[in-house]
């Protein structure tokens, strides 16, 4: 099998996992809740971030004042997926990030959510 192929097959088999995770400002205690269908996405959202391109402007801003090293990025909880039946898989990743909503309270002087 060709190197390129064999590539192909690793990535098919890579198990994509959704989660909610916090990113926590260690100067002020704010956090920001926020979820990805695959957390692998944290990449590009830490890349956003980093270039100065994130659509929230208050953790933005933050992020720019205080610097990359002042945060810290934990995923909380991963979707648990049925394993029979029916799986509206985005609806619930959408109940679990409003149950750290929720817990955390990230609003106002707490955190970044809107």
């Amino acid at each position: 099998m060709d190197h390129k192929k064999e590539l192909k097959e690793m990535y098919k088999e890579m198990k994509i996992e959704a989660g909610v995770f916090t990113m926590t400002n260690k100067q002020n205690g704010k956090v920001f809740v926020g979820s990805f269908n695959n957390l692998k996405r944290l990449n590009g959202f830490q890349f956003s971030l980093k270039t100065n391109s994130y659509t929230n402007k208050k953790l933005q801003a933050d992020f720019n004042t205080f610097g990359q090293d002042a945060f810290d990025l934990e995923i909380v909880e991963y979707l648990k997926k049925k394993e029979e039946g029916y799986f509206d898989a985005k609806r619930e990743l959408e109940k679990l990030e409003q149950k750290w909503l929720d817990t955390l309270q990230p609003f106002g002087d707490r955190g970044y959510n809107a």
